[in-house]
């Protein structure tokens, strides 16, 4: 079953914004832990999801499907987005504990 084109628009915007508050991330201190950075993530995800689910149309299969589609979408952007902060973080300890000289 293909999903409504209102619904595709939907899940469209939500990306776009999405990707926007992700791209707005701006890491430094207090830092969080990676566990923690991956709750705030998975909050905002259920948040835009809630959000959607007062807005996609169709009969309750179709609105279960695109809902189904915004989150598989949305966990796309997570990934690169959690190890882009993995890394910041690593960067950050080396950083802090430099390996030591022979």
């Amino acid at each position: 079953m293909a999903l409504l084109k209102a619904n595709k628009d939907l899940i469209s915007a939500g990306l776009k914004e999405f990707n926007v508050l992700l791209n707005q991330q701006v890491f430094n201190d207090p830092l969080i832990s990676e566990e923690d950075m991956v709750t705030v993530v998975e909050d905002w995800m259920n948040f835009y999801i809630n959000y959607y689910r007062q807005q996609v149309t169709g009969d309750p299969q179709e609105r279960d499907k695109a809902l189904q589609e915004l989150r598989q979408e949305l966990n796309t952007l997570i990934n690169p987005f959690l190890a882009k902060y993995r890394d910041f973080l690593k960067a950050r300890e080396l950083r802090s504990h430099p390996p030591p000289s022979s």
